[in-house]
């Protein structure tokens, strides 16, 4: 959501609208002071205990009201698990279009509609969308896609809102959270630093090295499909169409031949490193440094350099 004002910033100043963000939760008021903090004009709080836990119901009547009241012309969604459950609750229920799982957004100047760009057919091409006919315009947006703009000075209006959604209403109640598999949890959005392994590690062994460089860094380890796909590291670590979109400030892609897929995930990378032995890999062509070489040769020669700097 906080990285969703950076572009909500460019559309409303297009647009010449205002950008509000919303808070639905309970005890939200650190959530209230990040979003006034990344600018934006107005905060709408719901705040109620029966917001605590994320429902479809819950949220998706919330969402509803405040559609209703202030009739936005944009809502953009963050494609979370979450997002992407209630995006098309909301869309149903307005009647209007749902862009889904957007790496793009800009105003189309012709019809000053949002330009919605997502990834079609596989990911082999990028789909621009609008949506002329029905309001507000709707869109899920990858985590990753943006980043979060410097914060400033809290200077938002906040607007809060008495709405309450009746227990009976609630047709879900989580019982219980169970952690991922071997209690893994992988924040590759939030990572600063990634060290990702492709089909050319050659088995779950071939992470050994990778780990190993990850570990010295302190980066996220990271995967491409093809090495998810044959069972060699979970699905948690996939970079990628199909996994999660990132921008971390250094990237290490090993053994990653670059398939348009994996780099519709990571192209948004500050610096991006390849480590490959075909030198007509197409990651070279996005890398802004490149090692030709086999990755069981260069990755351990680095990982003992870098760990000669820190010492």
């Amino acid at each position: 959501g906080l990285e969703l004002l950076t572009p909500g910033r460019d559309l409303a100043d297009k647009q010449g609208g205002r950008l509000v963000g919303i808070v639905i939760g309970s005890g939200v008021d650190a959530a209230v002071s990040a979003a006034s903090a990344q600018g934006a004009n107005q905060v709408i709080v719901i705040d109620g205990p029966e917001y605590k836990e994320y429902t479809t119901d819950a949220y998706a009547a919330a969402m509803y009201y405040l559609v209703e009241k202030y009739g936005p012309t944009t809502l953009l969604i963050g494609a979370t698990p979450d997002g992407r459950d209630m995006g098309p609750r909301l869309s149903c229920r307005l009647k209007t279009g749902l862009t889904a799982d957007c790496t793009g957004l800009d105003i189309d100047v012709e019809s000053g509609n949002v330009a919605w760009t997502r990834p079609a057919f596989g990911g082999n091409l990028m789909a621009t969308i609008l949506c002329p006919d029905h309001r507000p315009q709707i869109g899920t947006v990858r985590p990753g896609v943006f980043k979060k703009s410097a914060p400033v000075a809290p200077r938002a209006e906040i607007i809060r809102e008495e709405f309450h959604v009746a227990p009976e209403q609630i047709r879900t109640e989580l019982l219980e959270v169970i952690k991922e598999a071997a209690g893994e949890l992988v924040d590759l959005e939030g990572a600063d630093i990634i060290v990702s392994g492709g089909r050319g590690v050659g088995g779950p062994e071939g992470f050994a090295p990778v780990k190993a460089l990850a570990e010295v860094l302190g980066a996220t380890v990271g995967a491409s499909r093809a090495a998810v796909d044959s069972g060699w590291i979970s699905h948690a670590h996939q970079v990628g169409q199909t996994g999660k979109t990132v921008a971390p400030k250094l990237y290490i892609a090993c053994g990653i031949s670059g398939a348009i897929q994996h780099l519709a995930g990571m192209s948004g990378s500050d610096c991006i490193v390849a480590i490959n032995k075909d030198p007509d890999a197409p990651i070279f062509d996005v890398a802004d440094y490149g090692i030709v070489g086999n990755l069981f040769e260069v990755l351990p020669a680095l990982t003992e350099e870098i760990k000669k700097l820190k010492a």
